[in-house]
C-alpha cells in the first residue's frame, strides 16, 4: 500500500562523498565554494567533510581547513564524518559550526566491514560500544543507527532481510547497554545491489520488528536503479534520504572502480516534487550547483539533469 509522505528531508553528502574519491587534488577553495553554494538552494542538511586518516583518504587531508573556512548559514545543519575517537576529537574543535552527533555504524556484510573498517562484525560491535561511550562523554547524542551493505555486497554477495534484522538488533543492543534511544535507522545500499523489491523486503522486515524507527535510505546508483529504489522507498513512507549533488562520490572500499556514486540530489528532488512531495529545495538552483560541481572535478558527472534541466524550466518557456 502506498504511504507517500508530504515532505522529505534530503541530506546532501556531495562534498564529503565526492571529494573523498576524486583523484584530485581538489583545491580547498573549491570545496568551500561548493558547500556555500549548496546552502543557497534550500538544503537544510549538508555533510561537508571527513575527519579520517589522510593516508587512506587523501582527498580529505584538508578537512580542518574546510571546516574552519566556510561561512555557515543560519538554519542549516552542517555535519561531518568520522570513524574513531581521533576523528571525533578533530570534529569537536568545530562544534560551534558543525552538528556533532554520534551514530552506531555497522555492516550487514562481515566481508565489507573488514574491507571498509579493517575489522569484522564482532570486532566492530566492540568498537561501537566504546565509540558510543566516547560520544556520550563528549556530550554528543547518539540517536542514529546505520547499516551499510544492507541490500547486497560485492565481497559477500546477496544480503537477506534476515541478516539486516540481525544487524539492526545488534546495534539496538549496543544502544540499550549505553542507555540511549535510537530513533533513526539508515539502510545503505553501499555497493548498488538494491532493487525496488529488495527495498520493499528490507524495509518491511525491519518495520515488522521495530515500527517506531524512522527509516532513511542511502542509495547508490551503481546499476542505474537509484531513482527506482527511491520511488519504492517513498511509496513505503520513507522520509529521509542521503544524496549527492550531480551524483558525486562513491565508496573507495567497494571494490568497483569507476562505479557511479550516490543518487543525484537533483534527480531525487525532481522525483519528489513531481509526486507532490515537498523538499523545500529550489531545483533549478540545485542544477546550477551540479554544473558547478562538474566544473570543479573536471569531468562529466552522472546527473542527467545537469544536461537536461528541470521540467519547470520548460514549463515556464511553454507558458
Amino acid at each position: 500500500m502506498a504511504d507517500l509522505p508530504q515532505h522529505v528531508d534530503i541530506h546532501e553528502e556531495g562534498p564529503r562523498e565526492g571529494f573523498q574519491i576524486e583523484p584530485g587534488p581538489i583545491p580547498t577553495t573549491d570545496k568551500i565554494a561548493l558547500i556555500e553554494a549548496l546552502a543557497e538552494t534550500g538544503l537544510r542538511h549538508i555533510q561537508i567533510c571527513s575527519f579520517v586518516n589522510p593516508r587512506l583518504v587523501p582527498g580529505w587531508a584538508d578537512a580542518e581547513t574546510v571546516a574552519g573556512g566556510f561561512t555557515p548559514k543560519p538554519g542549516i545543519h552542517y555535519a561531518a564524518l568520522w570513524f574513531n575517537e581521533n576523528g571525533l576529537n578533530r570534529a569537536l574543535a568545530f562544534r560551534d559550526r558543525l552538528s556533532i552527533t554520534g551514530s552506531i555504524s555497522l555492516a550487514a556484510s562481515d566481508a565489507f566491514s573488514r574491507k571498509n573498517l579493517n575489522r569484522g562484525h564482532a570486532e566492530n560491535l566492540e568498537a561501537m560500544r566504546k565509540q558510543t561511550q566516547v560520544h556520550l562523554a563528549a556530550g554528543a547524542p547518539v540517536t542514529r543507527l546505520g547499516v551499510m551493505a544492507a541490500f547486497g555486497c560485492n565481497y559477500q554477495g546477496d544480503i537477506t532481510p534476515e541478516q539486516v534484522v540481525r544487524t539492526v538488533a545488534d546495534g539496538l543492543a549496543i544502544a540499550a547497554e549505553a542507555g540511549v534511544a535510537i530513533t533513526d535507522l539508515s539502510l545503505a545500499d553501499t555497493m548498488g545491489w538494491a532493487t525496488p523489491i529488495r527495498i520493499e523486503r528490507g524495509i518491511g522486515a525491519v518495520r515488522e520488528r521495530w515500527p517506531h524507527l524512522r527509516i532513511g535510505l542511502h542509495l547508490h546508483d551503481t546499476r542505474g536503479l537509484a531513482v527506482a529504489n527511491a520511488h519504492a522507498g517513498l511509496r513505503l513512507g520513507v522520509t529521509k534520504f542521503d544524496s549527492t549533488v550531480g551524483g558525486l562520490g562513491g565508496c573507495p572500499f567497494a571494490g568497483q572502480k569507476g562505479a557511479a556514486g550516490n543518487i543525484c540530489t537533483e534527480e531525487l528532488v525532481l522525483l519528489c516534487e513531481e509526486m507532490g512531495i515537498s523538499t523545500g529545495i529550489d531545483l533549478d538552483a540545485l542544477i546550477e550547483v551540479g554544473r558547478m560541481a562538474e566544473r570543479i572535478v573536471g569531468h562529466q558527472l552522472p546527473s542527467e539533469l545537469i544536461r537536461a534541466g528541470s521540467l519547470d524550466a520548460f514549463r515556464r518557456k511553454a507558458a
